[in-house]
C-alpha cells in the first residue's frame, strides 16, 4: 500500500484536481481511496493504476454531480481554484502540460460528469479507449462519442490541444508595463476583437457578475483596475500557476487576485480573474 501511495498519489492527485477544479476535492479523493484500499485485497489487484484510477473516477463522478447543483446558485461565474506552485513541482510530469493550463480547466467546466472523466482519461493520462470503457463502465464506442461531443462543446480541436500559446514572463510584463503607462493603444492591440474577462469573487469580494466583453470594455476595466490598486498601495508580480505565466495582486503581503492570460494566434482571447478568497488560501 506504501509503495502505491509513494508511485500513484500524484497521478491520483492530478486526475481528480482536473476532474473537480478543485483542490480540497482532489485532495479527499485521494485520501478516500487509500482508506477504501485497505479494505480490499490488495494480492488480488493486477493492474494498479488502472484500478486506482477508477476508484478515483467513481468517487469525482459523485463530487461533480453534487457540484452542478450548487454552481446553479453561485454568485458570479465559477472557475477552477488556481494550483499553487508547490503543488506542481511535486507531481510534475504526471498529466500532459497542456491540459493544466488554467484555461483548458474552465472549458472542461462545460461538459457533464461523464464527458470531462472521458476527456481528461484520454488526453491527460492517454488512457486507451478499451480502457477509457472498462473505467467507466461503457462501451468504447460510447466513449468515443463522448469524447467527441466534449471536444465540441469546449471549442477545441486536436491542435488547439496539442499546439497551445505560451507566453513568457517577459511578454506578461510588457503588457503590464503598457497598463501602468496608460498606452491605451498598444493594450488594445493585444486584445482579440471578441476578447472576455471572468471574474470569480464567489460573492465574498467585488467581482464582475457578467462576462466583459469587447476590446472597449475590457481595456477600460484593466486600466481601470491598474488605477485602483495603485492607489491602494498594492502590488504585482508574474509567477506561475497551473503551468503558466500569470499576474498575482497583493494587499498587505495578501494575495488578493490572480490573473490568467489565455492567448490566442498572439492576442489575449480570455482573461480569467480568481478573486474568491477561498480559492486563493492555498496560494498564500
Amino acid at each position: 500500500m506504501i509503495e502505491w501511495y509513494k508511485e500513484y498519489k500524484g497521478l491520483l492527485f492530478r486526475l481528480a484536481y482536473q476532474l473537480t477544479g478543485s483542490i480540497a476535492d482532489a485532495e479527499d479523493a485521494v485520501q478516500e481511496v487509500f482508506v477504501k484500499l485497505h479494505r480490499v485485497d490488495a494480492d488480488r489487484i493486477t493492474e494498479p493504476k488502472a484500478y486506482l484510477c477508477k476508484m478515483v473516477t467513481n468517487h469525482c463522478m459523485d463530487q461533480l454531480k453534487s457540484a452542478q447543483k450548487r454552481r446553479e446558485q453561485y454568485v458570479g461565474p465559477w472557475l477552477p481554484e488556481p494550483l499553487p506552485l508547490f503543488a506542481q513541482d511535486d507531481y510534475e510530469g504526471v498529466i500532459q502540460q497542456d491540459l493544466l493550463s488554467y484555461a483548458m480547466l474552465v472549458l472542461l467546466e462545460r461538459l457533464s460528469p461523464t464527458e470531462r472523466i472521458v476527456f481528461v482519461l484520454r488526453e491527460a493520462l492517454c488512457f486507451d479507449y478499451p480502457v477509457i470503457a472498462e473505467l467507466t463502465n461503457k462501451t468504447e464506442a460510447n466513449c468515443r462519442k463522448l469524447m467527441s461531443r466534449a471536444k465540441s462543446k469546449m471549442g477545441v480541436s486536436e491542435e488547439d490541444l496539442h499546439n497551445r500559446e505560451w507566453q513568457d514572463e517577459a511578454w506578461i510584463q510588457q503588457f503590464i508595463l503598457s497598463l501602468t503607462k496608460g498606452q491605451v493603444d498598444t493594450v488594445v492591440s493585444l486584445l482579440a476583437e471578441d476578447v472576455v474577462i471572468l471574474s470569480d469573487g464567489g460573492g465574498k469580494v467585488s467581482a464582475a457578475l457578467r462576462p466583459i466583453r469587447t476590446r472597449d470594455f475590457v481595456s477600460r476595466f484593466l486600466f481601470g483596475i491598474i488605477r485602483k490598486y495603485n492607489l491602494a498601495g498594492a502590488s504585482l508580480e508574474v509567477t506561475t500557476h497551473n503551468g503558466e505565466c500569470c499576474i498575482v495582486f497583493r494587499e498587505n503581503d495578501r494575495i488578493t487576485s490572480v490573473y490568467f492570460l489565455h492567448v490566442r494566434n498572439e492576442k489575449i482571447q480570455h482573461i480569467y480573474i480568481m478573486r474568491n478568497p477561498d480559492k486563493l488560501v492555498h496560494l498564500m
